[in-house]
């Protein structure tokens, strides 16, 4: 198929491209930011513009076979001095359903968003937190478009973990320097609470698995290991070969402040997949340690370390 990968110069879209990639697909990248140099992005034909200001027209959608969307906004998107509220909306509730009409309009026959996991895992926060609205309206208003020549997916994801060689991601990259002791003045210790996770890898496959098999106008809620943030946070201090066991300790951390943890500190978000969509999809299981290594891993290569 010839895909076009919105959203695909960044953490999760990179993993995507390269599998879809892998097998034998053609795949477009599409973002507001260039391939980073030194990763096998630059390799991907690119187109430059943002979905949220209208960069992209018909002509350029068309002849592809397929959509994939990683491209939503959250906390790290919002503008200085913008209302975070007004942006999910804007962003997320009305631009995304706005981009697959727009692919719709083109003749893409496929598209798959790659969307969040609280409004199918933690549904009773749709009504109280803006973000989390803003995703499930964009997941509902996608999947609204399905027709019988526009077959609409949605892969929804939960705490991903990962990356592609040579590709930094700023906040893997801090806590990696947390576990090697670089970063001073930020105490060891993990807030108490926890999150469904899941690895580039196995979202990549699940999207792969999505794009081939998934079911016109389904939501799929995806993932893989139920973990506390000590049991995620130690596995970077293991992957980095520290010796310290973190303690958990009911205060604010630096690294994960209370402001993501939209359960609450202290909460979870525990699930466990279907199984039979698991199967459907096609993607791995306990897969989050691999990841973690692979991040220490490729942060000391890109360190000379």
């Amino acid at each position: 198929m010839k895909i076009l990968l919105v959203g695909g110069t960044g953490m999760i879209g990179a993993h995507c491209a390269t599998h879809l990639k892998s097998l034998g697909h053609d795949v477009t990248l599409a973002a507001r930011n260039a391939p980073s140099a030194g990763t096998e992005l630059v390799t991907f034909p690119f187109i430059k513009g943002s979905y949220l200001d209208g960069d992209f027209t018909v002509d350029q959608l068309k002849g592809f076979d397929a959509l994939v969307f990683g491209a939503g906004n959250d906390i790290r998107h919002i503008p200085e001095g913008a209302d975070p509220s007004a942006h999910y909306e804007r962003a997320n509730s009305i631009g995304v359903p706005k981009f697959f009409a727009l692919a719709r309009e083109a003749g893409i026959p496929v598209a798959v968003y790659i969307g969040s996991y609280y409004p199918q895992a933690a549904p009773q926060l749709i009504e109280t937190n803006d973000y989390v609205r803003s995703r499930h309206l964009a997941d509902e208003g996608i999947r609204a478009l399905n027709t019988p020549e526009f077959r609409v997916t949605s892969v929804n994801a939960p705490i991903v973990v990962g990356s592609i060689p040579g590709l930094a991601v700023s906040f893997f990259d801090y806590y990696i320097s947390y576990a090697m002791g670089q970063l001073e003045g930020i105490p060891y210790f993990a807030p108490p609470g926890g999150a469904n996770c899941i690895s580039t890898q196995s979202l990549a496959e699940a999207v792969a698995g999505a794009l081939e098999r998934g079911e016109p106008a389904k939501a799929y809620l995806v993932g893989d290991e139920n973990l506390s943030w000590q049991q995620y946070i130690q596995m970077f201090f293991d992957a980095a070969g520290s010796d310290v066991t973190l303690p958990v300790i009911d205060q604010e951390h630096p690294l994960f402040p209370d402001a993501t943890m939209f359960a609450g500190r202290g909460g979870t978000i525990y699930y466990d997949p279907d199984p039979a969509e698991t199967a459907l999809l096609g993607y791995r299981r306990n897969d989050i340690r691999n990841a973690v290594e692979f991040l220490v891993g490729d942060f000391k290569a890109r360190n000379g370390m």
